[in-house]
């Protein structure tokens, strides 16, 4: 039987959800999402939005409240149940298989495709929903093959496919660009016309305002409000989060460039991608103490692969890396990392850290080999690690019960703040960061802009590589362009204008 429209078809009721050590993430929530609805939930990293949601989705079992689904009481005790009542979940991080096609992972556990697989019917079926929400998608393409945006379509093609009428979308523009989340939204209007709800969870308040018809505010745990955007500002919504003003532009000093010679100097080089392509092609560039180099353009456009060839993850097929008048342009990540070289990678939980393990081991990695962390060259000095991870843990606020407690249970932001502890020991002279405020909240962004600022005064060499052009205009003092791999040129922030970066970044400019 179909809901009527703005009918009530989620009610969670009085969630509480308290995880092992204490930590209340859900408590007494209350929420609703009606027919036809994109009701956007906002919160800080860690505020209990992603549980909740999980909990809806029957990921976690709350320790008490009710959840009603379509006027009814359910009980969900997996993922299954959730899906049979048309619930469907597109996550943060993707749980795609990368060595298999698209097709492949959209029909993963479906019985009615299993033992004899009809892949070339489920092919065309999502051929159709391709064409339908304007999709270019291959599903005869590998996981590996694609780029972030194009995965973040392969899991809402998932849900789907599987027929679901209620949509809970997981910070969904995280990895998209301009372009990708205006088509995005598209679609979503398109669902939500079809009486399609869709839970919409995201840190980036203009998006919010933009396609959200109700927001609700979560902050440690707890429901602050839920809101129309025509009653509220960005402002109000960043105070309900925080707790506090949220400064939206943080001052910048002047620029101290001495006359000394660069950190890092990049020399017509070229890389290739994964892809066996050329994904950087002849860039040159230079980079000098107490300054930041940010790099724009359009996601995909060779960024990655010219930070993990600096950074000795990957080996150009041309060209020279300098630094500090070193040519490690084959040198090993240890070798790089022994140059006082910071590196503040894309991925948080596959390259950035090691989930599994503890806040103490994650904060000690690349410096275990260090006194007075090591005795005698090789015996662990536990009580030097403890204190040191302690005082990286207060330093750099970094929310847990303890540093005893896995990497994989910090929220987003505070796995951020690990990693940066961990990175930025020892005062780096030359700090590679990549997307550093991806998936962050507001408060966490602000944290990660300020810490930026501070190494920057300090006289630390960055190069930051953003898809937020404000990011970029913020923070950097001179702004390179990247497009399909090329630099388009590099121009002082000062004389900067958005649309001459815009143009650059679509190819339509050089300098």
């Amino acid at each position: 039987m179909s809901t009527p429209l703005n009918e009530t078809v989620v009610l969670m009721k009085d969630i509480v959800k308290t995880f092992p050590g204490g930590v209340v993430a859900n408590d007494h929530i209350t929420f609703d999402l009606k027919r036809g609805e994109i009701h956007g939930l906002l919160g800080e990293n860690g505020a209990g939005k992603t549980t909740l949601v999980n909990i809806l989705y029957g990921l976690y079992k709350p320790d008490s409240g009710e959840i009603y689904v379509k006027g009814r009481r359910v009980k969900l005790n997996s993922p299954r149940d959730a899906i049979k009542l048309g619930i469907g979940l597109v996550p943060q991080h993707f749980k795609l298989v990368e060595v298999h096609t698209v097709v492949e992972n959209i029909i993963l556990g479906l019985k009615e495709y299993g033992f004899i697989l009809r892949i070339r019917e489920a092919e065309e079926r999502i051929r159709e929903l391709a064409r339908k929400y304007g999709f270019r998608i291959d599903p005869k393409a590998k996981i590996w093959q694609l780029s972030m945006g194009e995965r973040q379509y392969v899991e809402i093609m998932k849900a789907l496919f599987r027929n679901a009428d209620i949509l809970i979308l997981d910070e969904p523009t995280t990895v998209l660009t301009p372009q990708e989340t205006e088509q995005l939204f598209k679609v979503l209007k398109r669902m939500k016309e079809e009486g399609k709800s869709i839970i919409f969870i995201t840190h980036k308040l203009d998006e919010a305002l933009t396609i959200c018809d109700r927001i609700t505010v979560l902050r440690k745990g707890r429901k602050i409000g839920t809101v129309t955007p025509d009653k509220v500002t960005k402002v109000d919504l960043a105070r309900m989060m925080v707790g506090r003003e949220v400064l939206f532009r943080i001052s910048k000093s002047k620029m101290k460039v001495k006359a000394e010679k660069p950190i890092l100097i990049v020399e017509n080089l070229s890389v290739l991608s994964d892809k066996g392509v050329l994904a950087v092609k002849n860039v040159s560039f230079s980079v000098y103490p107490g300054e930041i180099l940010g790099i724009a353009g359009i996601a995909g456009s060779g960024q990655e692969e010219l930070m993990e060839a600096i950074a000795g993850l990957r080996k150009p097929v041309k060209g020279k890396i300098i630094i500090k008048g070193r040519d490690v342009t084959y040198a090993s990540p240890r070798e790089i990392y022994e140059l006082n070289v910071a590196y503040i990678p894309e991925d948080r939980i596959r390259t950035g850290s090691l989930p599994n393990l503890t806040l103490w081991e994650n904060l000690i990695l690349k410096h275990h080999r260090r006194k007075p962390l090591v005795k005698h060259k090789i015996i662990l000095n536990f009580k030097e690690i403890f204190k040191f991870a302690e005082k990286r843990k207060r330093e750099f606020e970094i929310v847990a019960p303890n540093i005893f407690v896995p990497a994989r249970t910090l929220s987003g932001g505070n796995l951020q703040r690990l990693i940066l502890a961990r990175e930025l020991t020892g005062k780096p002279d030359l700090i590679l960061a990549v997307y550093p405020t991806r998936g962050l909240d507001v408060g966490a962004t602000e944290y990660v802009r300020k810490v930026l600022l501070r190494e920057r005064d300090r006289g630390a060499a960055i190069v930051l590589v953003s898809e937020e052009l404000d990011e970029i205009f913020q923070l950097s003092d001179r702004i390179a362009v990247i497009h399909n791999g090329e630099l388009m040129g590099i121009v002082p922030t000062s004389q900067a204008t958005v649309e001459e970066i815009g143009l650059m970044m679509g190819g339509a400019l050089r300098r």
